[in-house]
């Protein structure tokens, strides 16, 4: 290993990061990692043929992603997810704790359905909406956010779509919608069972017992755009079908999700009952940027050395008995995503499992996928999610949430389900 380019490269990631984190002058983080990209071309780490490598593995992921959160914002701005939110409310009946558990039961759905970021974004506002018309007590907004903000990542397991992770590990492996969600179904269901569990014990003594449903107020009367509002679960399950059917014919999930987000928007552009020029404004189009610039560091970190690091490591592992090795391997994707964010982890991750052969290297891919979907929950700094979920309820909610507080529940509440969901998804791969 040249030890002065794997210096070089690893201080261009890091400064990078650091932009990308802090965000000076409000720099949009795709500006940053492109930055980062081109120093790390002009300093010889990466090359011009790295760029047509990265895009060939980023392009499926960003497109799906950027497409996912299009349909997102607008049934969003269509009212159907504030709706939603409100017949939950009703349906609970004034009983806090079961209102409590509804709100994680609508964010798994979320999750699952239109992605973490989605969800984090999306009902994050509803529920302190929600929390603050019925008049809780004080200390039960924390509780409620928590919930919403936690399990947008810990439910975002069970499909390809469902975690922009996801869909960049599915499409370097080249595995099929089904196929994922065979073997991550279980896990998901677990982690959301066990994440409704721990956020109970740990917020149980702050949740009021009852609430006001008079001031919920009438569901219908948050609709927009009734039609939208309609066709949003239709549109889930054609999306779901038209990708499962895709993956028996290989093709990539980004052409069916753009095709079906651009009609989506047509179709809102043409009732012009919501803002599509804010929707399109609001969509995470620095995601693109930063995916390529960030890929191409890491990229250019990991062939400097990085990558034969992580892969000596996993293989340290493999002969551990039982669970215990892909246990082991999934805390340590969480580890390294927890401290360099996941998008980066999640690649160098998959270098690394690349590099390696044998059945073990299924076990790894999966460890991978949950190691870094539910390993950023132990940090601020863990995902772009996170971050822009601080961000907006610190700037709009007025709730600020310190980073030594947030580790202290992040760990505490993450690690045992994210132990728990590698269990599961060893016992599903084993059988």
């Amino acid at each position: 290993m040249d030890y002065a380019s794997f210096f070089i490269a690893l201080s261009i990631f890091l400064v990078t990061l650091f932009l990308v984190l802090k965000r000076p002058r409000n720099l949009g983080i795709g500006y940053s990692a492109m930055a980062g990209g081109a120093v790390s071309l002009l300093a010889g780490v990466t090359t011009f043929h790295d760029i047509f490598v990265v895009w060939n593995i980023v392009w499926n992921a960003t497109f799906t992603f950027v497409a996912v959160i299009i349909l997102t914002l607008i049934f969003d701005e269509a009212g159907f997810f504030e709706y939603w939110a409100s017949r939950i409310a009703l349906a609970a009946k004034g009983n806090t704790r079961r209102l409590f558990l509804l709100t994680i039961i609508l964010g798994a759905s979320i999750s699952a359905f239109f992605a973490n970021d989605g969800c984090a974004l999306v009902l994050t506002p509803i529920v302190v909406s929600m929390v603050r018309k019925t008049g809780m007590k004080k200390q039960s907004l924390l509780p409620f956010i928590m919930a919403a903000g936690f399990i947008a990542d810990t439910a975002s397991l069970p499909f390809v779509v469902s975690n922009l992770v996801n869909i960049v590990t599915a499409g370097y492996f080249g595995i099929p919608f089904l196929g994922y969600a065979s073997i991550m179904v279980f896990p998901d269901l677990s982690s959301i069972l066990f994440s409704a569990a721990v956020l109970w014990l740990y917020f149980r003594k702050d949740i009021s017992r009852v609430y006001d449903t008079s001031a919920v107020g009438d569901p219908l009367s948050s609709v927009k755009d009734s039609l939208l509002s309609h066709i949003a679960i239709p549109v889930i399950i054609v999306l779901v079908a038209a990708y499962s059917v895709s993956g028996f014919y290989s093709i990539p999930v980004a052409f069916v999700a753009v095709p079906a987000a651009a009609v989506v928007l047509a179709a809102a552009s043409v009732r012009k009952r919501i803002d599509t020029r804010r929707v399109l404004k609001s969509a995470p189009w620095q995601i693109v940027l930063f995916s390529i610039g960030m890929y191409m560091i890491v990229f250019g970190l990991g062939r400097e050395g990085l990558t034969s690091m992580l892969s000596s490591a996993l293989s340290a592992l493999k002969p551990l008995p039982g669970p215990f090795s892909i246990i082991s391997a999934g805390l340590l994707f969480a580890f390294t995503a927890a401290i360099m964010n996941n998008m980066p982890s999640v690649m160098l991750g998959n270098l690394a499992i690349g590099s390696m052969r044998g059945a073990a290297s299924r076990q790894l891919i999966y460890a991978n996928v949950i190691g870094n979907d539910i390993g950023p929950k132990f940090t601020p700094i863990g995902s772009l999610a996170t971050l822009l979920w601080l961000h907006t309820l610190e700037r709009k909610e007025s709730v600020k949430i310190g980073a030594g507080r947030y580790m202290k529940m992040g760990i505490i509440l993450a690690l045992p389900v994210l132990v728990v969901s590698l269990a599961v998804v060893w016992i599903v791969l084993s059988l």
